[in-house]
């Protein structure tokens, strides 16, 4: 439902079925969520104006220390360029970087009456698996995202622009992209982010250009 009875636009969690979009990036070292180590998160919380049009909100981000026993593999290490060991990079134990994530996400939900939080993701079972599997290992028990559901921004980009690829479908959507900041997990999230939002406004878009169109036609 896009507009209410009133003629108002809906709430967030009206829009999507009390589930409360937040766009997440994870870099690892490698792409077995159970073996391979968890090296940085970072988060959107998705907002709504008044006008119904969704923004990026709040991004919290953090670097993960290795969990014990972590597989790092040397070609993805190279790829993100991420040194696990480097001193400057204040990494946080799991635990403590999934709270850092999961706080502010958990205090949005409830800011905005939702049940849970949905991961919005650019291939989003890669992000959701290592974030269930980090779950998992530290025994959070209060994971605000749906276990399973996902928003993907491949599927999504692809509808709206015929891309699949994250820095091609951003420049369909007149998203600014710089190559050599890609591959972090902030960056892409953010950009994530900003797609997520065209993608969702675009369509509001057209829906409400069909229906002032429907009420001058009748």
């Amino acid at each position: 439902m896009n507009v209410n009875e009133k003629g108002s636009h809906p709430t967030i969690d009206q829009r999507f079925r009390g589930f409360l979009p937040v766009v997440v990036d994870v870099e690892t070292a490698g792409f077995d969520a159970a073996r391979d180590a968890l090296l940085e998160i970072a988060a959107v919380i998705i907002e709504m104006d008044e006008a119904g049009r969704l923004y990026p909100g709040k991004t919290v981000s953090c670097h993960v220390e290795p969990f014990e026993g972590a597989n790092l593999d040397p070609k993805a290490l190279e790829f993100n360029g991420i040194d696990p060991w480097h001193p400057f990079r204040q990494a946080l134990p799991e635990r403590e970087a999934l709270q850092t994530i999961f706080t502010p996400v958990r205090r949005a939900v409830k800011r905005n009456h939702c049940r849970r939080a949905i991961l919005v993701g650019h291939n989003a079972f890669f992000d959701l698996g290592f974030i269930n599997a980090a779950v998992e290992r530290t025994g959070i028990k209060r994971n605000p995202f749906h276990p399973f559901s996902t928003f993907d921004t491949v599927t999504l980009a692809g509808l709206a622009y015929g891309q699949t690829v994250l820095a091609r479908a951003a420049a369909e959507a007149g998203i600014e992209w710089d190559g050599k900041e890609a591959h972090s997990a902030l960056y892409d999230t953010v950009k994530t982010a900003e797609l997520f939002c065209a993608v969702v406004n675009r369509w509001q878009e057209l829906v409400e250009l069909e229906q002032r169109i429907g009420s001058t036609d009748s």
